[in-house]
């Protein structure tokens, strides 16, 4: 196994030290004080707020919403009844003794002219529609990272949210923690020096979601709007909710799960704002055969001009990386900054000793509320153009991988002879094999396609461009079809 050297060791119990008050999820329960951000004492200025999906993270919505001042929960939404009644309708009703009404098919809450908030946390693939029809019929939305489930969604919810002046809140958290902002701030401002390169890790061990089949949907669930966009095929995974997320139907493995959230805050810290030049990524679903299809060990590299972004997906057993298992590394010529929780880090001087920490949570939904009351964008901490742009990112990575071919990684070491990053990136990525009983030199892998990106159109170009721009959207499923720019 593996052993940290003596400076890493150093390293990690430092962020230890200094992650010590750190949440454990950036949706933890809002506090009472959060929970008057964005409100008013005005009766009439009551957000009216329906909920679209309320397991998972829309648990933690609903942690948000309820007895927020000056907000009401009145609509659930959820395509499984028994669910939206029991975890949804009956939680609000006994916190705040009203009940809400409950929908399982979203088009019929967005008719509701009492709605004036739309709180999304649906599955990937219906992201972006659901936040599109929410913003024509008039309504502010929260919608949940990834903002879309492929690169051209993102954009079209952009150019909804502007055409109808709707406010359109992305779900990375991160943005509205003060920790997080201050280490941002940190690296801008010079502090390690210059900085041209970004680590995005995500480190989780993600056991097999069983074998691929034929299973029946649960009783209760309206199977047809769950799908929405997707194809109409019949489950093939044991567990209906939460493992569509290793599906490419539905999710964006964790790349575009937990990941995005360290690809948005990498990318903020670059000073990036668009999809890059090139984007290639390598790696493969390793460890064991199931019903999934995403990529369980995955690196994505992103080239901006002379700066780069990097990012590590592990789904198996895995240490982490100065210290961080789930985080972003900024290296600078006179130090780095390592952001080890979703509310703060530290930095470090280039002797591993460190220099300051960062440590502070927010209130990203107030943020959100007070932005609808001001109808000001400007007041948002996460609008929909930052939430698309580290989407579309997430996707890149993932087009490029499923664009690839076989693969050894002494094959991929070839590959990336003379770029001394890279080939460390690789190097780790062999011990992490080796260390869950894999064979680096035998194990299957995937050396994705080298994409070359227009980012003013957001297209591919070059030798992959028929074979990649058709990933940059998808065949919707009549009449759940994303409409095109001219329609949104």
């Amino acid at each position: 196994m593996y052993r940290s050297s003596r400076r890493e060791f150093l390293e990690q119990s430092m962020l230890a030290a200094a992650a010590s008050a750190v949440a454990a999820s950036p949706l933890r329960s809002a506090s009472a004080e959060d929970k008057t951000s964005g409100g008013t004492d005005s009766p009439n200025e009551v957000l009216r707020v329906a909920q679209l999906g309320v397991n998972g993270q829309g648990s933690g919505h609903l942690g948000q919403w309820i007895g927020r001042q000056g907000c009401e929960v009145v609509a659930i939404v959820d395509p499984d009844e028994g669910v939206g009644q029991t975890k949804g309708v009956d939680r609000v009703e006994k916190a705040t003794g009203k009940k809400p009404a409950f929908y399982q098919d979203l088009r019929e809450a967005f008719e509701k002219t009492e709605i004036d908030v739309v709180s999304i946390a649906t599955p990937n693939h219906w992201h972006a529609l659901a936040a599109i029809w929410a913003i024509q019929a008039g309504k502010d939305v929260y919608v949940e990272k990834p903002v879309s489930h492929n690169v051209s969604e993102g954009r079209r919810i952009v150019q909804a949210a502007r055409k109808h002046q709707k406010m359109v809140q992305t779900g990375t958290q991160c943005r509205s923690m003060q920790g997080t902002i201050d280490a941002i701030n940190f690296v801008k401002a010079g502090k390690i020096g210059e900085v041209k390169l970004a680590r995005g890790l995500c480190y989780k061990n993600r056991p097999s979601i069983g074998a691929r089949g034929t299973y029946d949907v649960p009783p209760g669930i309206d199977y047809n709007i769950w799908l929405g966009p997707a194809p109409e095929v019949t489950l093939s995974r044991p567990r209906f909710h939460y493992d569509w997320h290793w599906q490419w139907d539905y999710g964006n493995g964790d790349l575009g799960n937990q990941g995005i959230h360290q690809m948005d805050i990498a990318r903020w810290g670059l000073g990036v704002d668009d999809l890059g030049t090139e984007a290639v990524a390598y790696g493969g679903r390793v460890g064991y055969e199931d019903a999934g299809e995403t990529a369980n060990t995955q690196v994505s590299i992103h080239t901006y001009g002379d700066k780069r972004l990097v990012f590590e997906v592990r789904g198996l057993k895995s240490d982490g990386e100065k210290g961080a298992r789930v985080g972003v590394i900024f290296y600078g010529t006179d130090g780095y900054v390592v952001l080890s929780s979703y509310n703060g880090g530290a930095a470090f001087d280039l002797d591993g000793n460190m220099i300051q920490s960062f440590n502070g949570e927010g209130d990203h939904f107030g943020n959100f509320a007070q932005a609808v009351r001001s109808r000001n964008v400007d007041e948002l901490n996460a609008d929909i153009l930052q939430g698309h742009l580290s989407s579309a990112l997430c996707h890149l990575g993932n087009v490029s991988y499923r664009l690839g071919s076989p693969s050894t990684l002494a094959e991929t070491a070839a590959r990336l002879e003379g770029d001394a990053e890279a080939l460390e990136t690789l190097e780790r990525v062999k011990t992490h094999l080796a260390d869950n009983m894999l064979d680096p030199n035998t194990t299957p892998t995937t050396y994705g396609a080298t994409l070359a990106i227009d980012s003013t159109d957001e297209l591919i170009t070059g030798e992959f461009a028929e074979a990649a721009n058709p990933h940059m959207t998808r065949e919707y499923r009549a009449p759940f079809v994303v409409p095109k720019a001219e329609e949104v």
